[in-house]
């Protein structure tokens, strides 16, 4: 067995251990196993009880991986989630507690609740790898993902989330509803004394880190490289592609989309078994790297226009050869 083909049998596992706990949502499971692989952090957004913050944890579980969540409420202080110094009379020096986000998967349950200063304090800890305790800095352990959910409807004690922020997660992705079916299957596992939640460890963090490094030497040839730098320059300055969009975005999306883009499309091609990225790759994570990377216009809102409307046009009209 080649190393390529036991990387992509390790994350079927996964894939299908994480199943008999999480009913559905292959979208989601997916997205998290890649955003893993390529080192990005995760927006989930959906209503309450769709299986966000299980899905993290059974996650978490089938990798052997340190698991942290963290309820954000308009009071928490960054002390709360990065930990403090603490004070010992017996010596006089200040000893570091290390607070919860010192953990691999770090979940951020409704992280739009949490006032600014946390946010910064998140915000250190997503791109450094590191975090600050007085004069100190400790680092992270490896991996550190922050997959952080957020609820769509409820607005009322809730921040905007800073968009230097919101365009360092590489996915933003979309719960919905499960079918009836499914629903129904969740119904009937989950309504009882004691259901079931424990899964075994699939593989080991050292894997992981395998993993990652085999991710290099998935190909990505120019053509498509070309391609992903067309798409972004799309949503910056659509009248180049015959699009009449300008008056539905206020920005396009920043250079974090381009390298998000190539990366995920490789990691695609791994899930897939291959060992090297096409534009279909591309496409099939282009919605979930660009929608929170387009800040659309008032206009584009009153007409009831999303940036997934937006991206359907410019996937369409981009060519992927030219």
């Amino acid at each position: 067995m080649t190393e390529l083909s036991s990387h992509t049998e390790k994350l079927a596992k996964i894939r299908e251990s994480i199943g008999q706990v999480v009913v559905g949502q292959e979208n989601l499971v997916d997205r998290l196993l890649l955003a893993m692989l390529c080192n990005g952090h995760v927006l989930l957004e959906g209503v309450p009880g769709v299986a966000k913050t299980l899905t993290v944890n059974t996650l978490a579980k089938a990798v052997h991986a340190t698991f942290s969540r963290i309820q954000f409420t308009p009071d928490l202080l960054p002390g709360d989630l990065t930990g403090t110094l603490i004070y010992d009379p017996r010596t006089h020096e200040f000893t570091p507690e290390k607070g919860p986000i010192f953990a691999n998967l770090l979940l951020a349950d409704e992280i739009n609740r949490a006032p600014a200063k946390v946010q910064s304090a998140l915000l250190e800890a997503m791109q450094e790898k590191q975090v600050t305790l007085g004069k100190e800095t400790f680092p992270l352990p490896k991996p550190f993902l922050v997959l952080a959910t957020q609820n769509p409807v409820e607005q009322e004690g809730t921040y905007q989330l800073p968009e230097a922020q919101v365009d360092r997660f590489m996915f933003k992705l979309k719960v919905g509803y499960p079918p009836m079916e499914e629903e129904l299957i969740v119904m009937q596992r989950m309504a009882r004394a004691q259901p079931l939640l424990e899964i075994a460890a699939i593989m080991t963090l050292e894997e992981l880190m395998e993993m990652r490094a085999a991710l290099e030497k998935i190909f990505i040839d120019e053509k498509v490289e070309r391609y992903i730098l067309r798409l972004v320059d799309a949503s910056r300055y659509p009248e180049n592609y015959g699009l009449e969009l300008g008056r539905y975005l206020r920005f396009g999306a920043s250079p974090r989309a381009s390298i998000f883009l190539s990366l995920a499309a490789r990691g695609q091609a791994m899930m897939k078994g291959r060992d090297y990225a096409t534009p279909q790759d591309v496409k099939d994570v282009a919605h979930d790297i660009l929608r929170h990377r387009l800040a659309i216009s008032y206009r584009a809102e009153a007409e009831g226009m999303t940036s997934d409307d937006i991206l359907d046009q410019i996937l369409s009209k981009v060519p992927v050869t030219v």
